[in-house]
Parts: structure tokens; sequence; C-alpha cells
């Protein structure tokens, strides 16, 4: 019975059980999980080109206006404006072409000037932001759309599939744990097992579910072999539209960086083309007659007047050099030379030179003459004793009173010194001065040729008439002419009455033998 048994004819299952596990460790949700998160990878790589492009089209938006920023810099008229050559090819000009550029551009096309849509700088980034937003955004949402379907399609297809297997590997291992169960009961329970627990039965079900579990892995990793096949096809289709993306934002990027050269470029243009010599031609032509000639001669002091330049009281009674002999050390010092003027208002004035231009001509002396007391003369000196008046009211109130002995070139011009400051003096007090000899200049210097101190003639003397005498009988000689004695008066200078020069206020002959700056 036992052989018999053995020679029963069996169905083969195909179980190749001894050659692989009935439940493998492969996870087929390993693979389509690795093919989708593939798949969400590329996704997210589009998106965040997506960001990046929109990031980019949101900037030229910005750009468009920070250069709206840039052209109210210049969108006000110059100032100060008509300095500026108001025709082309100069500032002005040049103004004018940066506004054109930043905000209305013009294109050349087939070395025509015509306009186009494109605008300026500032207009071409809008028009790039429009571009971007309109053309190569587009691109990469369409390709977003496509990865989502192929992540649908694979949730469909592949993953449902290997949740099946799963399924069908569950079902089987729970009938193979039963068979197992019951072949180790079948000893023990001496044989006595119910027909739905018989191992053969049990062994027929594992076989069942064993067959209907390998078609589900077959089919399932017929659909993932096509899934991957299909994924190098897919992946290059998306690189490609990747690329597609790229070269059209380069086209819309790169030509408006090209159009915005081409406006800097023009400008740059125009500016090199202004002559350097053009805006101060025009500029000397429109203010020819405000500018100065460098033809026209320099201007010269001697070609000048001005009000009152001629007035009778600016013209000296007498001008020269005269010689003093120094107050400092009783006079051991000797004499100087100066050059004395004698106004018409009465004064005495001593300066350094008679040079108006070097150095502002203020006096080194002032003697106001009607408060002095003037000596006679003796030979070349003469002498005048009175305060310095130089110092202002202030300082002439405190100012001593000093004795100055000048000396003339000849007795001549001692002579005609002594009558013109008589005049100015108007007929003051007049003191004899003989000195011990008549020392010239040189032997002036000598301390042993020291003169005599003067003898002052007492106020209150009667003066001597000399009016109605015959001519030659003037006033006596040796400087004994009293305070209110006439005179002689050089250069026709007519006397008053009253004792005052009638050359006073009138325009009589100065006296001075050369002019100012001669001596």
């Amino acid at each position: 019975m036992a052989t018999h048994q053995q020679n029963l004819p069996t169905r083969s299952t195909g179980n190749t059980v001894e050659d692989e596990d009935a439940v493998p460790d492969i996870d087929p949700t390993n693979t389509s999980g690795l093919l989708q998160e593939r798949l969400q990878a590329y996704k997210h790589a589009c998106r965040y080109l997506e960001a990046y492009i929109g990031a980019t089209e949101k900037v030229q938006k910005a750009h468009a206006k920070e250069y709206e920023k840039v052209l109210k810099t210049v969108s006000d008229p110059l100032k100060e404006g008509h300095h500026f050559d108001q025709s082309l090819g100069g500032i002005a000009g040049l103004f004018e072409n940066i506004r054109s550029n930043t905000q209305v551009g013009l294109e050349y096309l087939n070395g025509q000037n015509l306009p186009n849509i494109s605008k300026g700088i500032a207009n071409s980034h809008l028009e790039a932001e429009k571009t971007i937003k309109g053309s190569v955004l587009p691109i990469l949402e369409r390709l977003h759309a496509e990865i989502k379907n192929k992540s649908k399609e694979l949730e469909k297809g592949a993953v449902k599939g290997s949740k099946e297997v799963d399924k069908a590997r569950n079902l089987t291992q729970k009938h193979i744990e039963l068979l197992g169960q019951h072949t180790a009961a079948f000893s023990s329970s001496g044989r006595k097992v119910d027909p739905s627990t018989d191992p053969y039965v049990l062994q027929r079900g594992v076989n069942y579910r064993l067959n209907r579990q390998v078609l589900e892995e077959n089919n399932n990793r017929h659909d993932l072999i096509e899934i991957q096949n299909s994924f190098a096809a897919f992946e290059g289709h998306v690189i490609q539209i990747f690329q597609q993306a790229l070269q059209t934002f380069l086209q819309c990027v790169g030509g408006q960086l090209e159009r915005q050269k081409a406006m800097y470029s023009d400008i740059v243009s125009n500016a090199q083309k202004i002559p350097l010599d053009f805006e101060f031609k025009g500029f000397v032509h429109r203010n020819n007659q405000l500018l100065v000639d460098p033809s026209a001669p320099k201007r010269d002091v001697s070609h000048i007047s001005f009000p009152n330049q001629n007035h009778p009281s600016t013209q000296p009674l007498i001008a020269g050099t005269l010689e003093r002999k120094s107050r400092a050390m009783g006079g051991l010092k000797g004499y100087s030379t100066d050059y004395y003027v004698v106004t018409r208002s009465g004064f005495l004035h001593e300066f350094k030179d008679d040079d108006d231009f070097r150095k502002d001509p203020s006096p080194e002396l002032s003697l106001y003459l009607p408060d002095c007391t003037i000596g006679a003369v003796n030979g070349e000196k003469f002498n005048v004793k009175g305060k310095d008046a130089s110092k202002g009211k202030v300082g002439g109130a405190f100012a001593m009173s000093h004795e100055l002995s000048f000396k003339a070139h000849s007795p001549a011009d001692a002579e005609r010194w002594y009558n013109v400051i008589k005049e100015a003096a108007g007929g003051s007090a007049i003191y004899s001065h003989e000195p011990a000899s008549p020392a010239s200049p040189v032997d002036s210097r000598n301390v042993s040729g020291q003169q005599q101190p003067p003898q002052y003639q007492e106020k209150g003397v009667t003066p001597v008439q000399t009016q109605g005498l015959p001519q030659g009988q003037g006033a006596p000689s040796g400087g004994q002419m009293s305070a209110g004695a006439q005179t002689q008066q050089p250069y026709n200078t007519p006397v008053s009455g009253g004792g005052q020069s009638a050359g006073i206020g009138s325009t009589p002959t100065s006296g001075v033998e050369r002019k100012p700056g001669q001596y």
C-alpha cells in the first residue's frame, strides 16, 4: 500500500521553495518608493528653478521702479542752463540724450532710426519682466504639472501593485505558519485532525496562495521595469525642458542687458562727440559784452579820473624834499632827507617819499602851521616849532612841542619854503635863529658843530608897518619880522586882510617845481 501511494501521480506546482524563499526579504515597495522619491526630487528642482526665475522677474520690475528714480535726477532742466548751448551737440543735448535713453529709447534697425516697442532702460526692465512672466515661467509650470502626473501614474501603478504583493505575501505567510502548527501537532495528537486542518489540505492551500503571490510579484516586477525604462526618457525630457526654459530666459534677460548696454554706449558716444571748445565758444559769443577782451590794453592809473581829483584843496602849496635834523641824542645823528608837503589845509606833512603806490602814504609827521612858530631863514636853514598832530586829537593833546630844524637844497629853496609856510601859518610869531656857523649837511652831523639855542622874540611887540613904504623897504632883515607883518607872496599869491593867505581856498601856483615821484 505504501508502494502504491508512492507511485500515485502528483501535480507539479512549480514550487522552488528549495531554491528560493516563499516570502523573499526584498520589499517591492522600496523600488517604487525610490522611484517616487526621484520624481519628488525633480519636482523640487523644477520648483527651485521657478522660484529663481520668478524672483528675477520681480527684480526686473523693481529695477524699472529704481530707474524711474534715476530718471528723476535729470528730469528737471539744468540749473543756470542758459550758460549752455541749447542746440544738439553740447552739454544740454547730452542731458537730453541721457533722459531719452533712460526712459524712451530707440532701436537702430537696419541702420534706420526707427521707434520700436523697446523703451529706455527703465521700460526695458518692465518689458523683461513681462517676457519672463509670459514666456519662461509657463514652461516650468507645465513641466511641474507633468512631474506631478508622472508621480500619480507611479502611485496608481507600481505603488499599488507593490501593495498587492505585500498583501499576497502576508496571506502566504499565514498559511505557511498554519501548516507548521498542524504538522507539529500531527504526531502528538495520534493523527487525530480535522479535515480542514489536514496538513495535506493546508499544503495545497499554501501552494494556491503562493501561486497568487508569485503572479502579483511578476506583474509588479513587469510594471516596475516599464517605469524604470520610461524614467530615462522622462528625465531626459525634464532636462530638455530645463534647457529650453533657461534658453528663453537668457534671450529675455540678455536682450535686456544688450539694449541697456547699447543705451549706455549711446550716452557715452554722444558725450565723446562734444568738441572740447564747443561750449566755451558759444559762451563767449553769447556774453561778448560782459567778458574781458584779451586784446584790450591794461588800465593805467595815470589815465584814470575820479571825482574831486583836481579840487583846489588837493593841490599842495609846495612839495619837495627837505633835510630835517634828527631830534634823537641831541641831533648827533645829523640830518635825514624826507618828502614834505604844505597843504592848503595849513598842514606841513612829512612822508618817507612821494610814492603813492608802494604803500599807503600816511604822514610820519604833521604840523598844523597856524599853531606853530616859524623861525627866520638863515641861508639854507629854517626852523619850525610846534606839536605833531599826526596822532589825532587824543594823541595830540598829550604831545609835546618840538623845534624842528630844516635844511633846503639852496638858499633860494629855503626862501620859497619859508614864504609858503609863513602864508599857511597866517603870520604867526616868528623868531630869529642864528646858528653858530652855517655848516653844511655833512658838517652838521659833527658833534663839534652844534648850533646856539634860538632866541625867541617876545610876544606883544608892535608890528612893523610895511605898507606904503617905498619899494625895497619891506620887513626888517635878520629874522626880526613881526607876527602880523605882510611879506612878499611867492607865485603871485595875493594877501588878504587879517593876516590870512588869500591863496588858501583859491587856485594859486603851488610852487611845486616837479611832479610827485620826480624828486
